[in-house]
């Protein structure tokens, strides 16, 4: 069966939020495992789905993998600026993994912010340890932004996300 990307379904926000939050866990990147507090926001698809597009991927019945896209500037938007949309929250199930699944869910994401009125760049954040992740994004096109890098937990010095764009 072949890969589909589409706007996420209501019914699917759970489960995704749970594959999400797998997929965070088990590649060790929630420094309080369990107990970290950026875990509930990882489960929220459907609070991230009031604010901006949940894409997911989906072959058959099975459901994969997703993606936040923001339009731009807003309240789920980490980085954007006007004139850019970004990227937030891609998750694949690691069972998932090595299907083409991450790079269609980027490759959708691209295609949405082409489409949209007046933006000229694509932005997202990465953890310094998502390396599989860092060589789709500059695959794709993506550049190091060092300038942007920020800190989301001020009081822990060690906890620096990575930003890439991509100018379209």
């Amino acid at each position: 069966m072949d890969l589909v990307i589409r706007q996420a379904l209501p019914t699917e926000h759970e489960p995704l939020g749970d594959i999400t939050a797998r997929a965070y866990l088990r590649d060790g990147l929630l420094d309080y495992g369990e107990d970290d507090p950026y875990l509930p926001v990882l489960k929220d698809v459907a609070g991230r789905a009031a604010a901006a597009e949940v894409l997911v991927a989906v072959r058959g019945e099975r459901l994969l993998g997703g993606v936040t896209f923001v339009p731009g500037p807003g309240p789920v938007a980490d980085l954007a600026r006007p004139g850019e949309t970004e990227i937030r929250a891609l998750a694949v199930a690691h069972e998932a993994r090595g299907q083409g699944a991450g790079e269609a869910l980027v490759r959708a994401c691209l295609e949405r912010a082409r489409a949209t009125e007046g933006c000229t760049a694509v932005v997202l954040s990465s953890q310094r340890s998502m390396h599989t992740a860092h060589r789709l994004y500059e695959r794709l096109g993506f550049v190091r932004t060092p300038d942007r890098d920020w800190n989301p937990v001020p009081h822990l010095d060690d906890v620096t996300l990575l930003t890439y764009e991509l100018t379209l």
